[in-house]
């Protein structure tokens, strides 16, 4: 019993300090000239999708919950999205070549239709992002007329 009330003991005084180690959480700036909902002139309802389902992780205007705030969850979630961003970033979108960004148009689309995105872990704790079967749809039909008009 006294090995079982160390080990408590130890594991609460590790979780504490872990507290602060700290997480960078701040967003870059945005920057509309290259925000990629900007340079498509992209459709509210394309717009409001993408924002429920995806600028959490692929933008620079993540909104951090509170759980956010705790080791080591945040640090998942602070891997989760700099993984995001490095696959596709919607805030830095005009600063990409044609090459990647048609790239990252043709992944998008086929993440959103095979249903490997929004993140299924995402979805679990953001419900909103749970794509319907028409807004999965209407994604992949904007990114390939994307593609099909090779205006990236």
């Amino acid at each position: 019993m006294k090995t079982f009330k160390k080990i408590i003991y130890w594991s609460l005084i590790v979780i504490a300090l872990i507290q602060f180690i700290p997480v960078d959480r701040t967003n870059k700036p945005v920057d509309q000239k290259v925000n990629f909902v900007t340079v498509f002139n992209t459709p509210n309802n394309v717009q409001q999708v993408l924002k429920k389902a995806c600028y959490d992780c692929h933008s620079n205007e993540t909104v951090y919950p509170d759980y956010a705030y705790i080791a080591p969850i945040s640090w998942s979630i602070k891997h989760h999205i700099n993984e995001g961003r490095e696959h596709l970033n919607f805030s830095e979108w005009g600063k990409f070549n044609k090459d990647l960004k048609k790239n990252m148009v043709k992944n998008a689309g086929q993440s959103v239709k095979d249903y490997s995105m929004p993140f299924p872990g995402y979805v679990a704790q953001h419900p909103e992002a749970n794509l319907t079967k028409a807004e999965r749809v209407l994604l992949v039909n904007y990114f390939e007329s994307l593609l099909k008009s090779e205006n990236y």
